[in-house]
């Protein structure tokens, strides 16, 4: 595995290469043929195996094309639908009243609620739940994982992450990645192929809005989210939060920061820097630098276009 940075994050799909998988011994021994035409022959191949030049990324990046126009368009099939959340009215939540007491006693008032500080994080060993991604296209895969493992429904081994990646054929389609492979819809798909139901694809006008409804999924659910970071192209796992109120009962909470599983660790990358390992804490100015609203070159996303999104639960684990 060679750890490539991403210098082109806008034109890198939620994909991954389990595609191969399905394309047939002709399409390999086809495309690389045309691949070694391509770059000149055998002198072109010795340096692609020793990476020279960074001759091995450029093979890999054509290797990608022919595969994908090998494996044909990604299947038309419905996907979960994006729903769209809209800014809450209320800034806190309204108490719950009270049992009322014998005939002729005042009921005792409910206490409002007091807005203080709080920290969260689900994980108190990060390191136990992280799964680097094998490959520079799984992120999705790896950000899917990790979730099941946080779930008590899979392992962060390589073997499963494999399995994982291969199955993407009963999941993918062209209206959740253009490109074809992982999309949100796909994420939800596998945990629910994995056990793991209720978490639903959000769409957010404000960085602070997903971060408010993110951390009250966290707070009421005690299950992490899937943040779509890089303008949809990365995939973080949100496990915790910071914020000047409890989000559960203030709606105006304001949140300044995440606590993430990021897939990308320990590769650097030219354009966002190096990633950070397992349950570091992300300041409000990494979120705004990292999490982005979706903009994907491959086409038009009406339902996710211009938004924040994220994948967040909504059954409480158990």
């Amino acid at each position: 595995m060679r750890s490539r940075p991403i210098d082109r994050p806008f034109r890198r799909p939620l994909i991954d290469r389990s595609y191969r998988t399905r394309r047939s011994r002709w399409g390999q021994l086809a495309g690389i043929s045309v691949l070694l035409i391509t770059l000149g022959g055998v002198s072109a191949a010795g340096a692609i195996w020793t990476n020279a030049f960074g001759m091995g990324d450029r093979f890999d990046h054509l290797q990608d094309r022919i595969e994908r126009f090998l494996a044909g368009p990604p299947p038309d099939r419905p996907i979960r639908a994006t729903v769209t959340v809209t800014p809450e009215p209320s800034p806190t939540v309204t108490p719950e009243p009270t049992a009322q007491g014998s005939p002729g006693q005042t009921a005792t008032p409910t206490p409002k609620p007091v807005r203080r500080p709080v920290d969260v994080d689900l994980l108190r060993d990060p390191g136990r739940f992280f799964a680097s991604e094998l490959d520079n296209d799984w992120c999705a895969v790896a950000g899917t994982q990790m979730v099941l493992a946080i779930h008590g429904q899979a392992d962060t081994s390589e073997a499963f992450q494999r399995e994982l990646a291969g199955r993407i054929g009963e999941w993918e389609s062209v209206r959740d990645s253009r490109n074809g492979g992982w999309g949100p819809a796909a994420i939800v798909e596998a945990l629910a192929a994995y056990g793991v139901e209720g978490y639903e694809i959000r769409a957010y006008d404000s960085r602070a809005q997903a971060m408010r409804d993110s951390a009250r999924a966290i707070r009421r659910t005690k299950a992490p989210v899937i943040l779509l970071t890089w303008r949809g192209a990365h995939t973080w796992v949100m496990t915790g939060f910071r914020a000047d109120a409890d989000p559960s009962l203030f709606g105006d909470a304001d949140v300044s920061g995440t606590y993430i599983l990021d897939p990308w660790f320990p590769r650097v990358s030219s354009i966002w820097g190096p990633s950070d390992g397992p349950g570091v804490f992300q300041d409000l100015a990494e979120m705004q630098r990292n999490y982005l609203p979706w903009e994907r070159p491959e086409g038009s996303y009406p339902d996710r276009d211009g938004k924040f999104i994220a994948v967040v639960p909504t059954i409480p684990l158990e």
